[in-house]
């Protein structure tokens, strides 16, 4: 499919709020307990093991952009049995876990709008994706779109 301006957007968004991400601010810096931060931790690194793994499964299908490549194939094995966008997902905990383990709330507020983006980003992508894929749909009741459907 061709890339729209839409699908250019989003990415130049993302790609921002990671920049943004890599800044912090000493006002909003808590302290955490030891417990916490050990929780915060193992949160970014299962983040790091999904987003490798999902990858992997993806594939020749990767594309920063929301648009399905031409030619691609829609997956339902794996990771993506259960949730639609492993990947957002994975970015997510990354960064949140994160977060928690420096004790940043200028990193977990923009977790939070990477959160928001992501959403309004993988409607853009299933509108597309439904229109590629006739069993999108069916694949869609199936799954949980960041987290798999037991979890919601």
């Amino acid at each position: 499919m061709k890339l729209k301006t839409k699908d250019i957007g989003f990415v130049v968004i993302q790609f921002c709020l990671f920049i943004i991400y890599l800044f912090d601010s000493d006002f909003l810096n808590f302290d955490v307990l030891h417990f916490i931060r050990i929780i915060g931790i193992s949160i970014a690194i299962l983040g790091g093991f999904l987003i490798l793994i999902a990858t992997i499964q993806l594939n020749t299908n990767l594309s920063p952009f929301p648009s399905p490549k031409s030619g691609a194939n829609l997956i339902q094995n794996g990771v993506y049995r259960y949730i639609r966008h492993p990947i957002y997902t994975a970015i997510l905990l990354i960064t949140f876990g994160y977060g928690i383990y420096i004790g940043s709330l200028f990193k977990i507020l923009v977790t939070i709008v990477l959160y928001v983006l992501f959403y309004f980003k993988s409607v853009y992508e299933e509108e597309r994706l439904a229109k590629m894929f006739l069993q999108y749909t069916s694949y869609k009741k199936r799954t949980g779109r960041f987290l798999p459907k037991w979890l919601n």
